[in-house]
């Protein structure tokens, strides 16, 4: 019996400790999450974009596929590769952060620039087979999950920075769940948006109250002013993410303290305003942040179409974009 009791007390303080542990992957993990609130921000608005066009029963599984590759680009690419990384070459984290950052600045640039000059997309349209829908649907969801794999580098490399130092398991599960958590409600949320306009007109059809049955008309206008709000805000927040994480890193580098004067800015601007000092120090440094983003992005354009576009459609065999 004593052992039978003894073999009882080793598996409760066993229980005691798996739980402490799950406690503590859960406080990290919300922790984590809440430090890359911005990038997600980014995520959840950029996305609905890939999908507009395509006919209504084909935007669920294009956003499975793309959930499937977020998931696909954060467990099996960079939990590991980040894991590596921070183990054997730490110094290399910020400079890849800084390559991830600036091609969110060209990304956000570059619709800028076709916004402001239409013309410009006859080069994007281009890239795309408009011809073949499966075709084209491929080609957006890859540049979905193109476009995913950099923010989702930010998000969990941020993550990984907000971490206490612990085990390898519990980063690599710490990590982990929140991957799975912001992916889910990332692309969740993204379903739900771009179904609205469904649900509007089932509402609009079908309801048997008149207040029903206006809601959904009121939902099928506003859902195309939606995703342009949608899509203006995915840009800025390219711009804004982009921006910061490439004024961060030359700070983490010591070679260039601008964000640091951008942050002085912001603080003596808010100081004028004490009763909203904290929106007002968030505002500019994000405003500042994003211009700084553009401006940067807007430099990369012409690089990138006439320096590295070229170099990569000879190396692909692939008719470059800038011709």
């Amino acid at each position: 019996m004593s052992g039978l009791l003894a073999l009882l007390d080793d598996v409760a303080a066993i229980a005691k400790v798996a739980a402490a542990s799950v406690d503590d992957i859960a406080a990290a993990a919300g922790k984590a999450g809440a430090k890359a609130a911005g990038v997600v921000i980014d995520d959840a608005a950029v996305t609905p974009k890939y999908v507009h066009g395509f006919s209504a029963k084909r935007e669920l599984p294009m956003i499975w596929k793309i959930t499937k590759g977020s998931l696909r680009n954060k467990l099996m690419i960079l939990l590991p590769g980040l894991l590596a990384l921070n183990a054997l070459a730490p110094w290399l984290i910020t400079p890849l952060l800084m390559i991830g950052g600036a091609y969110l600045c060209f990304e956000g640039a570059e619709k800028v620039f076709h916004m402001l000059a239409p013309h410009g997309d006859e080069v994007v349209e281009a890239d795309f087979d408009t011809k073949d829908p499966a075709h084209l649907e491929e080609e957006k969801v890859a540049g979905a999950i193109k476009t995913d794999f950099i923010l989702s580098a930010e998000i969990m490399t941020i993550a990984l920075a907000t971490i206490p130092e612990g085990s390898l398991v519990m980063e690599a599960i710490t990590l982990a769940v929140v991957g799975v958590m912001i992916t889910v409600a990332v692309y969740g949320a993204v379903a739900l948006i771009v179904k609205m306009d469904d649900v509007g007109l089932h509402l609009a059809a079908t309801a048997r109250t008149g207040a029903l049955r206006g809601l959904g008309r009121g939902l099928v206008v506003a859902m195309p002013k939606l995703m342009a709000l949608l899509s203006a805000v995915g840009t800025l927040a390219m711009l804004w993410v982009g921006g910061s994480i490439v004024l961060h890193g030359f700070a983490e580098l010591h070679l260039w303290e601008f964000g640091h004067v951008i942050e002085v800015w912001a603080e003596r601007t808010g100081a004028l305003l004490p009763a909203a000092q904290g929106l007002v120090v968030w505002t500019v440094k994000a405003t500042l942040d994003g211009v700084f983003g553009l401006v940067l992005g807007l430099a990369l354009i012409p690089l990138a179409t006439r320096v590295i576009g070229p170099a990569v459609a000879a190396l692909t065999g692939k008719k470059s974009a800038a011709h």
